[in-house]
């Protein structure tokens, strides 16, 4: 299983340490650009699913390039 933690910088440091000593976890810091990536990522995917539901509608391509 894959966890995506949000620690405060001063807390960081220790929540990494505790995380290595356990033989069971493997824990490796990611950017700042990839938290906010996989963050808009999966904020994608729940619209797509939503949009399944029909729960919302998305823009067509034609509508999208009318905005620009």
């Amino acid at each position: 299983m894959k966890v995506m933690l949000d620690i405060k910088d001063n807390k960081a440091d220790f929540v990494m340490e505790l995380l290595r000593s356990l033989s069971f976890v493997k824990a490796e810091p990611i950017s700042p650009a990839k938290a906010q990536f996989f963050k808009e990522f999966k904020a994608s995917v729940k619209e797509v699913v939503l949009a399944k539901q029909g729960k919302v509608k998305l823009q067509t391509a034609e509508e999208l390039l009318n905005e620009l």
